[in-house]
């Protein structure tokens, strides 16, 4: 037999198409695909969630209080130096700039009450938050991550535990309390920082710096300092706190975590604060205003 003349097997058919979808389920299928539009207002309203559900469990028993006092110090130990070592140039740098201009206008006597105000008011509260977010925010976030990744938090779940109210409560507060504490440091050290550059280097006047600091401050000037820092406490242990919890990808997560936790804190703090000067100067009248 010739190759020719040999059988050949028979093509097999072809497979059956599958038929078109139903419109239905074509748009259950749509639905249920993850629109990467969605996802910053996802993260947004689980921030905004977990804020809420740390505001609730403050008032819950038991309190970890252990765990707050070990935290406070924590933090504290790690942002007191640094935050006394930036305040002097903050002070002496908003001084030195504002002594400046007013020479150049013709009312100089004004420069205390001036640079004392920006310091108070502005720079304050900003360099405690920012100080908070970087070195305590930065170990709260590395700590929950860890304990997350090594599957800690879902044990204590299991076992009845809320991982919120044992952990992320306690941590909060501290970064709170300890930017409250230290937004009053840094004002009095960032006050002294301007008078002495302005007295010594700009050969000011040490009574019209004192006088023009007493005609055009007011106490309303410290209670706003006050809430923006209790404020930005609270968003810098939030932030963190939710970024800990939500890690992606094992060790390499947690470092992500961190540094997202830092760079989101610092745009909502610049945020938040020119929000509340803005109301601030709606409603408070300036002094002899």
């Amino acid at each position: 037999m010739s190759l020719d003349q040999r059988p050949t097997s028979p093509t097999p058919p072809p497979p059956p198409s599958e038929p078109p979808a139903p419109p239905a389920a074509r748009r259950r299928a749509a639905t249920r695909a993850p629109n990467p539009l969605l996802a910053p207002l996802r993260q947004t309203g689980k921030l905004f969630a977990l804020g809420a559900e740390v505001s609730r469990a403050v008032f819950r028993r038991p309190f970890q209080f252990r765990e707050f006092v070990e935290q406070f110090w924590f933090i504290a130990s790690v942002t007191i130096l640094p935050a006394a070592l930036v305040s002097i140039p903050f002070g002496a740098v908003i001084a030195l700039q504002v002594g400046s201009l007013t020479k150049q206008l013709g009312a100089q006597s004004f420069t205390g009450g001036a640079s004392v105000l920006a310091v108070i008011q502005q720079a304050s509260p900003l360099i405690v938050a920012l100080l908070i977010a970087g070195a305590g925010g930065s170990a709260i976030c590395a700590d929950l991550g860890s304990r997350k990744i090594r599957e800690e938090l879902d044990a204590m779940t299991v076992m009845g535990v809320s991982p919120v109210q044992r952990l992320v409560v306690p941590r909060v507060l501290a970064t709170m309390f300890v930017a409250l504490l230290l937004n009053g440091m840094v004002s009095v050290v960032g006050t002294l920082g301007g008078y002495f550059f302005n007295v010594v280097l700009q050969h000011g006047t040490p009574g019209a710096y004192l006088q023009s600091f007493s005609a055009l401050a007011q106490l309303p000037d410290l209670y706003i300092s006050e809430l923006k820092a209790l404020i930005f406490g609270f968003i810098a242990g939030i932030v963190a706190a939710y970024r800990g919890l939500n890690p992606r990808g094992g060790p390499k997560g947690v470092g992500d975590a961190v540094n997202q936790s830092v760079v989101i804190t610092f745009i909502l703090l610049f945020f938040v604060n020119m929000v509340m000067t803005g109301i601030y100067l709606q409603i408070v009248p300036p002094k002899g205003g």
